[in-house]
């Protein structure tokens, strides 16, 4: 199946991975493989975003390049770094044969590509047919020096080095940024980039992953953890609570009722496993088991 056809054959290719868009967000990736267009992901922590490029790597057969982001990232950790050790024995072997005279010959030497270590921004760039799928990972958490780094690339798809001079992508990278929002990041940034907020699923698309994603679960077990988790997320029950529970958490407490071969999810069970819905010790003990037991109240018969 060409995954680049339509959306709905992106959809099924992204479904044949695991991941289950919902239309809209198929839709800004679909379009950001159209347009050639970076694809910035907002939403909060554990909704999909990191999985999502992941997914589509897959589909579309090409590599993954991740770029992890954190304060005080420097730019020579994502674009390149110069191999100082081989350059210094380059230079030395030349002194050695008697090239002296000829040094400032043997300084442009070292300048070459074969000393040059590329980080993940200039690995995409080079990355062979069919290219690379590039994941710059919670943009938010680096600087705004660093974001005014990105805006060539993320524009031009090309990077400067100073002894190399402009590179060019061979092909377009597939660019996924994704931001948790800790911060706003800058206009210059979004005016390169398609937008889309990733949110939590709703609660039938999340029963779908739990169920692609925990195929040992019984429908019984998979349709309890969907509505624990949609209720924990809905007021008044998510003011209790730092976070909320993310997708990858619904999926690892599902996999973790399978291996505790529970049938129904009871409140003892639930505190006995709140670590894996929580990761705040303050969460953990604001689910109480009269919070879980209301929680784990079975919905009213149509009528």
């Amino acid at each position: 199946m060409n995954a680049l056809a339509s959306v709905d054959a992106l959809m099924q290719a992204l479904r044949d991975e695991g991941y289950l868009p919902d239309r809209r967000l198929a839709t800004a990736v679909f379009l950001a493989l159209k347009l050639q267009r970076p694809l910035l992901l907002e939403g909060e922590p554990g909704v999909g975003k990191t999985a999502l490029a992941q997914a589509l790597a897959r589909a579309l057969q090409r590599v993954l390049i991740r770029l992890q982001c954190y304060d005080g990232m420097e730019q020579r950790e994502a674009l390149y770094e110069w191999n100082y050790a081989a350059q210094l024995l380059h230079l030395r072997a030349a002194e050695a044969q008697g090239r002296a005279a000829d040094m400032g010959a043997a300084e442009r030497e070292v300048y070459q590509d074969r000393y040059l270590i590329p980080r993940p921004l200039l690995q995409a760039l080079r990355a062979p047919a069919p290219g690379a799928v590039l994941l710059i990972d919670e943009v938010d958490r680096a600087d705004e020096p660093f974001e005014a780094f990105l805006l060539e690339y993320l524009g031009e798809y090309q990077v400067s080095i100073p002894e190399i001079g402009t590179v060019q992508a061979a092909v377009t990278p597939v660019t996924i940024l994704t931001s948790n929002r800790t911060r706003d990041l800058h206009d210059a940034v979004k005016r390169r980039c398609l937008y889309h907020w990733l949110d939590y699923p709703e609660r039938e698309r999340e029963l779908a992953i739990v169920r692609a994603q925990v195929p040992g679960a019984s429908d019984a077990l998979a349709q309890q953890v969907a509505l624990f988790v949609s209720r924990l997320r809905s007021q008044p029950f998510v003011d209790a609570f730092q976070r909320a529970p993310g997708i990858a958490e619904s999926v690892e407490w599902a996999k973790a009722l399978v291996a505790l071969d529970t049938l129904v999810v009871d409140p003892e069970v639930v505190s006995d496993t709140a670590g894996i819905l929580f990761k705040q010790r303050e969460d953990v003990a604001a689910l109480t088991a009269a919070l879980a037991s209301e929680l784990l109240q079975p919905e009213p018969e149509a009528s």
